[in-house]
């Protein structure tokens, strides 16, 4: 699938910044591990990880080094400059940054599903035709919610207004959309947990299941990747941090219950508030949390972000993916 221009540039992904990134953290010493990931429950291994402290003690004498981001589409501009070497990262952002020549390798899969379209309780949307003259948020342009949204519109026979269309698609933090529905600043938002179920706990009403965005759920929501420098000069590094990783992936899945407590704790600690049980639990029960790299859902993907206007054309995926030495 190929179209011969990209009809939009990936926000972050400039000439500059992969200038940036060619040349930037080959010189990063070991010392320390820079790792970006988001305030998100489909982050929710990144979360467990720090809050028990095992990534700490996986990387031994090196310094971790965490840095919370908004979005994707911001964690990819850090990581373009060279300022992350792994993160937890949303298909999106990080198949447009192999598109378009940035060193990144796909470590694993972290989570699927967990994002649901919402409607505002007194904006008359019943379902995604609804969203016609309507404005529609999502965390970043660019990001894993964009490109889904922009699908969704596809399916339903509408455009977004920069494409012709009808529907406005507005760019705001997960963090800020409770306040932004209250305010009236958007009519509908496709939003990754747990700000979907915090949502809905106020009265606003889910059109959009994390089943029925797409392929019945079995979609990736996060990925752990890396800079490809930083896994070429530190292989014992990425080996340590993976066990660690699924070792918080398997913590998930097998004590849901004290899992949840060390997540709203890290959330308290990221958003200053946690998050009412029941909001968490309802939360969890839409996000599956996973080791494995679906690659044909990878390359079916890639092909949204063709359809998005995201890329020009479809990367071997295939050729990104880690392999263990």
């Amino acid at each position: 699938m190929r179209a011969p221009f990209p009809r939009r540039l990936h926000p972050g992904l400039t000439a500059l910044t992969l200038t940036a990134a060619l040349i930037g953290s080959a010189a990063h010493a070991q010392s320390t591990v820079r790792l970006g990931y988001f305030p998100n429950l489909t982050h929710a291994p990144a979360l467990i990880g720090l809050e028990r402290g095992t990534f700490q003690k996986a990387l031994g004498n090196a310094k971790r080094d965490a840095r919370s981001f908004v979005s994707g589409t911001t964690l990819m501009e850090a990581f373009a400059a060279g300022q992350i070497d792994i993160a937890y990262v949303g298909p999106g952002p990080a198949i447009s940054a192999a598109t378009r020549g940035l060193p990144i390798t796909f470590l694993a899969g972290a989570s699927e599903a967990g994002a649901v379209l919402v409607a505002r309780k007194d904006s008359g949307i019943k379902s995604e035709r609804d969203l016609a003259g309507k404005i529609v948020a999502v965390p970043s342009l660019g990001n894993t919610q964009d490109i889904s949204l922009r699908h969704l519109l596809k399916t339903a026979g509408l455009k977004p207004r920069a494409d012709g269309g009808t529907v406005t698609i507005a760019s705001i933090p997960p963090a800020d959309i409770v306040t932004a529905f209250a305010g009236k600043r958007a009519d509908a938002a496709l939003v990754p947990e747990p700000w979907g179920a915090a949502l809905e706990a106020q009265g606003h009403k889910v059109i959009g299941s994390e089943k029925t965005i797409w392929r019945d759920g079995k979609y990736p929501t996060t990925l752990l990747v890396a800079s490809t420098r930083f896994v070429q000069q530190n292989p014992k590094l990425i080996t340590a941090f993976l066990a660690a990783h699924n070792d918080a992936v398997t913590y998930l899945n097998r004590s849901p219950a004290a899992a949840q407590t060390l997540i709203n704790r890290q959330l308290d600690k990221l958003t200053g508030a946690p998050l009412n049980l029941r909001v968490l639990q309802r939360a969890l029960n839409r996000t599956a949390f996973t080791t494995t790299l679906n690659l044909a859902a990878l390359n079916e993907y890639a092909d949204l972000n063709v359809e998005a206007g995201y890329a020009r054309s479809v990367p071997n995926l295939a050729s990104f993916i880690y392999r263990a030495p």
